[in-house]
């Protein structure tokens, strides 16, 4: 049984006051050749397929045309839950008549945790829900986390779990240990919103969504499909890809990726303002990428952004490196002014933070000396 694991489409986002719409029917429209040629079993989609419960109208519409051309078009079955950025009431629109065209769309978590099965495979579907829903669906008060949450849900599957038959489970979650990006929404606040790998043991193979990279976790069973598309510059340097799984009566599976290429890439520039004006630089690069520019000219310059811009027309960010150097160092002082040191303590990072040379004791005496003089003076000590 072959089926292709994708998730978090985000379709609708923005980016910089960006809509990526056609970016994402660019590669959708990929997405769609590579289905026709795979001829999968399944279209494996683990959650968020919009990037919020209220997606504008070309998103919808876009979503739309996708499913229709795999699902009717090309007659492939669809499974599929909601992410934590979807509506799970909307999705669950129409659900119960999709299932006649092998359509299973799971919006809403429900007490029904029977699986989906294609080609002899269960298909368990978890969509995204918090801790207080599933302890009001399951009647159970111990539930207070997404661990909690995730650990009674799979104790209800486990319930009517057929061990001698491929069993998959489809969730959008943080596993423990994942690594993480800017573009992905915080589940909770400190680490109640993770859950343990282990949880997932009963699964043959568990296809997550809601970390944007494939390499999110390194784990022989549990997957995370990656996004669609680079959402945010802490992505510029992640692979993107669709995983097509082929899966053994047994549970045991082969897995392998293919990657889809966008119209314009999300990259991150460095370099002085000169040289990236420069036709023998520039002429080498894909211009209409989305960038972002980091500058690493010292002094002032005149309307740097609107020069790039002539150039490369899809500047969306542009800082300076001396600026962001400014401010990690006024961070770490603040940090370290907050831990409630000493003046002289102050005193002493500062000027290892301003030079090489050692802060000698000799040094330490001296300004010790000034300062105390200094707070005599204004009556303080």
């Amino acid at each position: 049984m072959k089926f292709i694991h994708t998730g978090d489409w985000h379709l609708g986002k923005l980016v910089h006051g960006i809509y990526m719409t056609e970016d994402q029917r660019f590669l959708l429209n990929q997405f769609i050749d590579v289905v026709a040629e795979e001829k999968p079993d399944a279209v494996v989609i683990a959650g968020d397929l919009y990037d919020r419960s209220v997606p504008p109208i070309d998103a919808v519409e876009l979503l739309d045309e996708v499913l229709f051309k795999i699902n009717v078009e090309l007659n492939i079955p669809i499974v599929a839950i909601a992410g934590n950025h979807d509506s799970a009431e909307r999705l669950s629109f129409g659900s119960s008549w999709y299932k006649h065209n092998h359509f299973y769309l799971t919006g809403k978590l429900t007490p029904d945790l029977h699986p989906v099965q294609v080609n002899g495979v269960n298909f368990h579907l978890v969509p995204y829900a918090e801790p207080g829903q599933v302890r009001h669906l399951l009647d159970d008060p111990t539930v207070h986390s997404h661990q909690d949450a995730m650990k009674a849900l799979i104790g209800k599957i486990e319930e009517n779990i057929n061990p001698n038959e491929p069993n998959v489970l489809v969730g959008h979650a943080f596993v423990l240990g994942g690594e993480t990006c800017e573009s992905e929404r915080t589940l909770s606040v400190g680490g109640s919103g993770c859950v343990t790998s282990d949880l997932f043991a009963p699964f043959s193979y568990t296809a997550l969504g809601h970390l944007h990279s494939p390499d999110a976790i390194r784990h022989d069973k549990i997957k995370y499909s990656g996004s669609l598309m680079k959402y945010s510059f802490s992505e510029a340097k992640q692979r993107k890809s669709i995983s097509i799984i082929e899966m053994n009566d047994n549970g045991s599976f082969n897995i392998r990726q293919r990657t889809l290429t966008p119209r314009q890439d999300m990259r991150e520039v460095e370099g002085y303002l000169e040289e990236l004006l420069d036709p023998q630089f520039y002429e080498k690069q894909k211009v209409d990428d989305y960038l972002k520019v980091t500058l690493l000219d010292g002094g002032s310059l005149i309307d740097p952004i609107g020069k790039l811009r002539q150039i490369y027309p899809n500047v969306l960010h542009l800082e300076r490196k001396i600026e962001s150097l400014d401010q990690k160092h006024l961070r770490n002082f603040q940090s370290f002014k907050d831990d409630k040191k000493t003046e002289i303590d102050l005193f002493e990072h500062f000027y290892r933070e301003m030079t090489t040379a050692e802060f000698t004791d000799e040094k330490r005496e001296i300004m010790t000396g000034i300062m105390n003089n200094v707070l005599k003076a204004e009556g303080q000590k």
